[in-house]
């Protein structure tokens, strides 16, 4: 397997600090509490059925589970494989009607130093079960909505060589602003990973100035391809999903049989 930056009990590197904020009043436990990933639904035996296209990595969002990105790669990329991973912070546990609730972070929209303590932890279990699991030959690419674009992004700023590119939709952006929290943003700028990024204009989550930021450090830190649709809430459409696999097509990560 591709070797990992070293992450060490909330610790990154020779750092003496540990990478864990303050209690959250949400879901039980400290913004950045350290996380495991437990829970993974393959598209195909041992996902890799088609070794050839890269293979998404599927992030969802507050209060959803592993089933719903899932769901959408049929119409997104049904020839690549993917994985969904389920996010370890439990809201509700499954009953006999309903299919679970997690979160990856402990506030469904966390800010601030909170936000940079959560995205470090999520992202640093994603990318050692990904070390762990996949192996280091074949292209990985992330894609998640709300959370799991965050995540998506996140996941460049810890570790960028391993991902081919990157699909955040309805996402947000980590500020950075906690030393350590996103080690590799400098390199990042040099690599020209390609990112799609689309989001609604008439988004009721995140402010438009969210938004916006986002495009922006997208645009100076990637190579950015992002769209908008008009009257789009917090959700995805299928304009959106043509425009993906076109993206898809021209960056060659998908098959041409769509």
């Amino acid at each position: 397997m591709q070797s990992a930056p070293c992450y060490i009990g909330g610790y990154i590197g020779g750092m003496t600090t540990p990478l864990i904020g303050r209690p959250s009043t949400v879901v039980p436990g400290h913004f950045g509490d350290p996380l495991t990933i437990t829970k993974a639904v393959y598209s195909r035996q041992q996902a890799a059925a088609a070794p050839s296209r890269p293979l998404f990595l599927c992030l969802h969002g507050w209060g959803s589970n592993e089933d719903d990105l899932a769901d959408m790669m049929r119409y997104v990329a049904p020839y690549n494989d993917y994985i969904a991973l389920r996010a370890p912070l439990t809201l509700a546990e499954p009953s006999m009607f309903q299919p679970g609730a997690y979160s990856w972070f402990h506030d469904c929209v966390p800010t601030g130093e909170d936000l940079d303590y959560d995205a470090f932890a999520a992202a640093t279990a994603i990318d050692m079960w990904v070390s762990e699991n996949i192996d280091d030959s074949r292209a990985v690419v992330p894609i998640g909505f709300s959370q799991g674009a965050l995540l998506a992004i996140h996941l460049l700023r810890v570790h960028p060589e391993r991902y081919q590119a990157a699909i955040p939709l309805s996402g947000f952006l980590a500020p950075g602003i906690v030393p350590g929290t996103a080690p590799a943003d400098d390199r990042l700028i040099d690599l020209n990973i390609p990112v799609f990024y689309g989001y609604g204009q008439a988004d009721t989550v995140l402010p438009k100035y969210t938004i916006y930021e986002t495009v922006a450090w997208l645009s100076e830190h990637t190579w950015l391809t992002d769209r908008s649709y008009r009257g789009l809430d917090h959700a995805v459409s299928m304009e959106e999903f043509s425009d993906l696999r076109r993206w898809m097509l021209d960056h060659n990560l998908t098959s041409g049989l769509l």
